[in-house]
């Protein structure tokens, strides 16, 4: 049983090391056995356990458990992209939230990671063509935890979204690898246009809390954009910008902003 142990976590670290937080939290809190059980213990992998998370905050009186986690199986099962974009996210939230001291954090309570995860579903859903099955669970990500994301937007790996309230991503929207953004942030349009309106964000970048980027604009790589801000133009990589409207007020600082999390403005 070690070597099998020992060869799981060789193939699957980030699982081994949540079922083995999991173990600890059963011994440390043994009210919460049950939950860690239902919720990861229970389950042969991180995708099986994402898709009962997923069901078991998603489902309603207007649709079951059972339906929605088959739906995320199957889900995790055609993509595996889906599974690697989960391993990216926790990693990246565990590594830039000075809160998160455990991989399980993100998956059990963090709604920015969870919300992130749900839509990553949706996202595949609407890729299949299963455009009002996509929107019901763009509406229920939105009830339970207060993040907007339209599910044809395109999201990178790596994201970590911080507290997450009030998040809102629309539809044409697409986000790089490795992007941080804080809570109450919108990457939205700048009216009823129609076709490709909403902001391309690069990679690395980060948003401070409150920002708002409107319209078809383009976020270069490796840059900040302070908290409070309302982006309408585009901005070259590796800048900081800031203000209403927002203008570039120098350097980004670092190689790569969205790791560092760094938010103060240079004298």
């Amino acid at each position: 049983m070690p070597e099998l142990k020992a060869r799981v976590a060789a193939l699957d670290p980030v699982w081994q090391r949540l079922c083995d937080e999991a173990r600890q939290v059963v011994l440390d809190e043994p009210l919460l056995g049950g939950v860690m059980h239902n919720n990861l213990l229970h389950h042969p992998s991180m995708e099986r356990a994402l898709s009962f998370r997923f069901a078991l905050k998603l489902s309603s009186p207007e649709i079951s458990a059972q339906i929605l986690r088959e739906i995320a199986e199957e889900a995790y099962a055609d993509a595996a992209w889906l599974g690697e974009a989960a391993r990216a996210d926790l990693v990246a939230v565990h590594d830039r939230d000075p809160a998160c001291h455990r991989f399980l954090q993100p998956l059990m309570y963090f709604k920015g990671y969870q919300a992130v995860q749900a839509y990553r579903v949706g996202h595949w859903l609407w890729r299949k063509g299963r455009r009002d099955m996509a929107l019901f669970v763009q509406m229920r990500i939105s009830e339970m935890f207060g993040v907007d994301i339209h599910p044809a937007a395109r999201i990178g790996k790596g994201i970590m979204i911080d507290h997450a309230h009030s998040i809102v991503i629309g539809e044409t929207a697409v986000v790089g690898d490795n992007v941080s953004m804080l809570h109450s942030v919108t990457l939205g349009g700048t009216g009823k246009e129609d076709g490709d309106r909403h902001p391309k964000i690069g990679d690395g970048v980060l948003i401070g809390a409150g920002a708002k980027v409107l319209g078809n604009i383009h976020v270069g790589a490796n840059s900040r954009i302070a908290a409070g801000s309302v982006v309408l133009a585009d901005v070259p990589c590796c800048k900081t910008v800031a203000g209403v409207p927002a203008r570039i007020v120098g350097e980004a600082g670092c190689a790569q902003p969205s790791l560092s999390m760094d938010h103060r403005l240079k004298e």
